[in-house]
C-alpha cells in the first residue's frame, strides 16, 4: 500500500484530522497533481483556516502552477494570520516568499 493510500484510509477514518488533509495535499503535488493538491488544500483552509503550514505550501503551489496573484494572495492572508497569531517565524517565511515573488515581477 502506498502512502497516499494510507493517508486516504487514515482520513477516512478521520475526516477532521487536519495534518493528515495537509499530508494528502502534499503527497498529490509530489506527483505533479497540482489541481488535485490545490483542491486539498482549499480544503483544509475552509476546514481550519488557522491552520498556518497551509499557506505558504499553498502559495509554493500557486507559484509552480504559474499563478503568481494567487500565490501573492495567499501570502498576504498568510502574513495576516501569522501576525495576528504572533507566529513571527511564520510570518518571516511567508513574508520572504512573497517578497521574493514581489522581486521576480
Amino acid at each position: 500500500m502506498d502512502r497516499l493510500t494510507q493517508l486516504l484510509a487514515h482520513l477516512e477514518e478521520d475526516p477532521k484530522d487536519d495534518f493528515l488533509l495537509f499530508a494528502v495535499a502534499k503527497e498529490y503535488e509530489k506527483r505533479d497533481q497540482f489541481e488535485t493538491a490545490e483542491t486539498w488544500f482549499l480544503r483544509l483552509q475552509e476546514q481550519s483556516s488557522d491552520y498556518i503550514g497551509l499557506y505558504y505550501n499553498l502559495g509554493k503551489l500557486y507559484e509552480r502552477m504559474d499563478r503568481i496573484q494567487d500565490a501573492l494572495r495567499i501570502y498576504s492572508e498568510g502574513l495576516v494570520l501569522a501576525k495576528n497569531t504572533n507566529d513571527f517565524h511564520a510570518a518571516s517565511e511567508l513574508n520572504t516568499a512573497k517578497m521574493n515573488l514581489e522581486i521576480e515581477l
